[in-house]
């Protein structure tokens, strides 16, 4: 009931930019600008991504943009706040990483420029899991929701992709807020697993990338692809909106 509330005030009352606060814009050009244009780039708007230290099984990943200044207010009132009008910028950004990922060396059909050829099994953009709890407390699953509308921009521009949120966990797991990479490790590792009926829509269908609005240490993305590759997936590469702490590599940047 709040996230379809949250849904229709969003639509008819006035907004303002939820990145710099300027009135009538859910995201204003500039702040969409911080995240790479706003729209699915065949241009290279991301980059890859290391955290340090490197959590061991962490697949390569791309993000759009740092977790900074207007980006980091975007996704938090997405996130926290719900305001689900930015879901669209904000997966038109995650799509840009998910291209970067899938289309890096060794990404098959879906290197070079990303197309692929008619009748190829549609890319599968699997979110990494919330809580259930933290489900519940913001009235709707960012995550998922981004990868809903990551996967929708990405057929719009013509690569067939599709939401697949397949992960659940297994168990309890703490507040990540506050713990340093090693605990973040040891808090996460085999906590996810494949929901029933998952592993089959895995193997049946094509490549995976991993997705989620935030890479701080990498624990939560390799527990991910360590789920999913035990389920039989091919793991491409993982994609994010955004990454904290880890400066932009001039050097690493998609060119594709």
């Amino acid at each position: 009931m709040r996230g379809w509330w949250q849904e229709i005030a969003g639509l008819v009352l006035p907004g303002e930019c939820a990145g710099c606060g300027r009135p009538r814009s859910v995201l204003c050009e500039a702040c969409r600008a911080a995240l790479g244009g706003g729209a699915v780039p065949g241009a290279g708007a991301a980059w890859r991504v290391r955290p340090d230290p490197v959590p061991a099984g962490l697949p390569p990943v791309h993000a759009a943009a740092r977790y900074e200044g207007p980006v980091r207010s975007a996704l938090l009132a997405h996130k926290e706040r719900g305001a689900l009008g930015l879901a669209g910028p904000l997966g038109a950004a995650l799509a840009g990483a998910v291209r970067a990922a899938a289309s890096r060396p060794g990404g098959g059909r879906w290197g070079g420029g990303g197309a692929l050829e008619a009748g190829e099994r549609p890319l599968l953009l699997v979110p990494v899991p919330s809580a259930r709890r933290a489900v519940a407390a913001r009235g709707h699953d960012a995550g998922r929701r981004l990868a809903l509308a990551a996967a929708r921009a990405l057929r719009v521009a013509g690569l067939p992709a599709r939401a697949a949120p397949v992960l659940r966990q297994c168990r309890a797991v703490a507040d990540q807020a506050g713990l340093g990479a090693r605990q973040r490790r040891a808090n996460v590792a085999g906590a996810l697993g494949v929901r029933v009926g998952g592993e089959g829509l895995l193997m049946r269908e094509g490549p995976v990338v991993l997705v989620d609005d935030l890479m701080t240490t990498g624990a939560s993305l390799a527990e991910a692809a360590r789920a999913v590759s035990l389920a039989g997936a091919r793991v491409l590469g993982a994609a994010v909106v955004a990454a904290s702490g880890v400066p932009p590599r001039e050097a690493e940047k998609n060119r594709n």
